[in-house]
């Protein structure tokens, strides 16, 4: 039985059911709290490889950091965008499941049986 990570926020009502689901299946997981810690842009980086999305596909639209910071604009590289991640975690879509080499942002948290 492989292990699971899950980049959780508690507050996040879709991010505890993504987690309950886990819990309600017996996996073995690791609770990431990504707005509790300094997330790198080398971890980015993977998450999206594994979520085979682009930087702006994880980004939050309705957060007012996203507002104001202009994110919609396409002058911002995919750098800029992770960069904004790492100082702005809130951007950041969640829950994010990974299970080894694969991943899905947990909207809805059944999302995540197809990593089971």
């Amino acid at each position: 039985m492989s292990s699971f990570k899950i980049y959780h926020n508690p507050r996040c009502s879709k991010s505890r059911k993504a987690l309950q689901i886990l819990q309600d299946n017996n996996y073995d997981y690791e609770i990431i709290l990504y707005l509790d810690i300094k997330l790198s842009s080398s971890l980015i980086a993977d998450i999206l490889k594994k979520l085979n999305l682009s930087p702006r596909d994880l980004l939050r639209k309705n957060e007012l950091d996203y507002k104001d910071n202009d994110l919609k604009n396409i002058k911002h590289s995919d750098n800029d965008i992770i960069n904004f991640m790492i100082q702005f975690p809130k951007l950041i879509e969640r829950p994010i499941v990974i299970k080894e080499n694969k991943a899905v942002i947990g909207r809805p948290p059944e999302r995540v049986k197809e990593l089971l």
